[in-house]
């Protein structure tokens, strides 16, 4: 309500402890008393609106009041202006009229009548004031039938058209679809820089997509290759030509950036090194090397401990892999926004695995030794004496010969043996803790800069990590912690790499040995493929990180492909009568690899009936978003995590639920005696 003040200030009481609305301080008509002369009227105007509940007083000092007349006239215009909604018609492009959704004015509400404003000023102010609300009002009529013809002649676009029952079910099912992709042969680019056999590899590439219905392949990029020529000298046309066939054939490419070498592995067909230049650095400086505690030079990935040491001509490791990509990114620009790139793996270790190259055949190791531990050059030396005497124990040591050689078993060992092992003690546990942090701290690094390098391309971040199976049922996991994952009773040592991953905006895990089973473990090994599988993928479900998976050594047989289709969908396919998808999938399945025993006619058989169940059943489908995989812009990676908070992740927890076997079967031991009758049939006729 208004307040008048006769000469003397008066404290403003209110019958509740809300602030006034705009509607409370105007006085109806039959309740109005004109303000006498001198008299102060105070009343709210137009100061914010009710919502925000500001009282703001504005102060006037009345004038004699002109005419009882007028004034009753501006009562009655008030009124109405007040409590009648805005109405307007036009001619549409149709000549029909159009009627405009009733408003109403700022100064009424539709609960409630409204009351009358005050008086307004007489004379040349009130002409001017009248002129220029009529001039308000008149153009708001104006826009608002401008909207309301646009809104005629553009009509709303027509709803998408129902599915039928048939399309609804395939909708459905490809909830639990499951891209498929095949590596490409180690040496597609040979170590000459030269796309080998591109017609044979066209015609290869055409059967995977028509007869088999492959999604993409995965290729290595090998630096040794392109930057071989020479510091920051990069030469791309090979892997050009190679990802314009790809195009051509209709499949995505996973591209690996290996900054590793190739030879020396299981499964190494062919030797392509590291730069010519960079192997220099290395003659003259060999502990650019991981070594063994014996003093061997691993050759095939440099040594964490050089990461931030400018040692090659003037550049670190970290920008070494970060010029390599930027180049990349600016030389396959038009792979990269056409979509054929779906996924940048960036090689973290050998084998372009996150790991340390704890297990090389090519220093004598074999199944199931426990590998040794790589810490042995200086740099990695120098890290841990500093560690050590920062923690309050400068004589604390590297293991040393305490844990064995290549070949031995955790018994063997004083470091792993089950009763009373070195791995158990204080120094033993702060070793191990120091040992997986430093890896930890290197895939970070790395992946930082390969998201700043693809920032902006609509694509998804990837790393591998190792399935290395073999001492898994021993209390030591021996094997697992000479690779730097620190996995044992009562610590979880992937959760924290999937923790890792997740801060540059959700980086896939792709894991291993997904075609593995237990009972094919010899017993010696204590060897568990399938838990180590769960305890990965569901460490990575955890932290909200995507997961893939693929095979570690080249299978043809149902038996490999049953259960990867186990792990790809480890609760099986969703209902098709409207239930979903399983809440759990892996994002994508790696085949090692394309060759010709692949495409033999028994073994190209079995594989077209695989892809066909990882596919659920559904014909392959180019576009990622309708299965669920949506490409979006990469975006830049989190805050940096601490290393304290990566490692508050060990506290284990038990897998997700797997099935005991898929529901999509490709068949088992009848199928392949048919397979077997099929491929004797052919070759007598054939």
């Amino acid at each position: 309500m208004s307040l008048l003040l006769n000469g003397r200030k008066k404290k403003n009481t209110l019958e509740s402890s809300r602030k006034p609305h705009l509607h409370e301080h105007l006085l109806n008509s039959s309740q109005h008393t004109s303000p006498k002369r001198g008299q102060i009227f105070v009343s709210r105007r137009w100061h914010g609106t009710p919502s925000r509940q500001r009282y703001m007083p504005r102060i006037h000092r009345t004038k004699p009041r002109t005419s009882s007349k007028n004034f009753q006239i501006w009562t009655n215009i008030a009124r109405t202006a007040s409590l009648l909604p805005i109405m307007i018609t036009t001619s549409s492009p149709s000549s029909q009229p159009v009627r405009l959704q009733q408003r109403w004015t700022c100064r009424s509400r539709a609960a409630s009548p409204a009351p009358l404003l005050p008086p307004p000023a007489t004379g040349r102010r009130r002409r001017r004031r009248l002129v220029a609300d009529s001039q308000k009002t008149a153009a708001s009529l104006r826009v608002r039938a401008i909207a309301a013809e646009s809104e005629q002649a553009s009509p709303l676009p027509e709803p998408p058209p129902l599915l039928t029952e048939e399309e609804e079910e395939e909708e459905k099912m490809l909830a639990n679809y499951v891209p498929v992709y095949v590596m490409l042969p180690l040496g597609v680019v040979t170590a000459e820089n030269e796309l080998e056999d591109a017609a044979g590899l066209r015609a290869r590439l055409r059967r995977l997509r028509r007869e088999a219905g492959v999604d993409g392949v995965m290729a290595d990029v090998w630096w040794g290759i392109v930057e071989g020529a020479g510091p920051a000298r990069y030469e791309w046309r090979a892997y050009r030509e190679l990802f314009r066939v790809a195009q051509e054939e209709g499949l995505k490419v996973q591209a690996i950036m290996s900054f590793h070498a190739c030879g020396g592995n299981v499964g190494d067909a062919v030797t392509i090194p590291l730069p010519r230049w960079v192997r220099d650095v290395g003659d003259d400086d060999p502990d650019v090397y991981y070594t063994s505690p014996g003093g061997a030079r691993n050759h095939e990935y440099l040594t964490i401990g050089v990461d931030v040491r400018p040692l090659f001509h003037g550049r670190t490791a970290i920008q070494l892999y970060a010029d390599f990509m930027k180049s990349f990114r600016e030389n396959m620009g038009d792979f990269l926004d056409s979509g054929l790139i779906v996924d940048i793996e960036v090689g973290l270790g050998p084998a372009g695995e996150l790991r340390y190259p704890s297990y090389p055949e090519s220093q004598g190791w074999e199944f199931p030794g426990i590998g040794q531990f790589q810490c042995y050059d200086k740099y990695l030396e120098e890290d841990f004496r500093a560690a050590a005497t920062e923690a309050g124990h400068p004589e604390w040591e590297l293991p040393g010969d305490a844990a064995g050689e290549y070949n031995y078993t955790p018994e063997d060992t004083r470091f792993f043996a089950a009763d009373g092992g070195t791995y158990l003690t204080e120094a033993g546990r702060f070793f191990l803790t120091w040992y997986s942090s430093k890896l930890l701290e290197h895939g970070d690094r790395v992946l930082d800069e390969a998201n700043m390098a693809f920032l902006g391309c609509s694509l998804k971040l990837a790393a591998k990590v190792s399935g290395i199976h073999w001492w898994y049922r021993h209390p030591s996991h021996a094997a697992e912690l000479a690779a730097g994952y620190y996995n044992v009773p009562g610590r979880d040592g992937y959760r924290p790499v999937a923790r890792m991953l997740a801060r540059h905006d959700g980086a896939v895990l792709n894991f291993t040995c997904a075609e593995m089973r237990d009972s094919e473990q010899p017993p010696e090994a204590m060897s568990s493929p399938e838990r180590l599988v769960r305890q990965a993928l569901s460490a990575a479900w955890r932290e909200g990180v995507e997961a893939a998976c693929e095979n570690a050594l080249s299978r043809h047989d149902r038996r490999g492909y049953n259960q990867m289709l186990l792990n790809a969908r480890p609760n099986g396919v969703g209902p098709a009568g409207g239930g979903g998808a399983p809440p759990r999938r892996v994002a994508a399945v790696t085949y090692l690899r394309l060759s010709d025993e692949l495409l033999t006619a028994t073994n190209f058989r079995a594989f077209k009936a695989f892809v066909r169940k990882m596919h659920a059943d559904q014909d392959c489908c180019p576009d990622p978003a309708r299965y669920g995989r949506p490409m979006r812009p990469l975006e830049r990676s989190g805050p940096e995590v601490a290393i304290e908070r990566l490692l508050d992740a060990t506290a284990p927890e038990p897998p997700y639920p797997f099935d005991g076997e898929t529901d999509m079967s490709v068949g088992g031991g009848l199928a392949e005696l048919i397979d077997w009758v099929f491929d004797k049939v052919e070759w007598i006729f054939c």
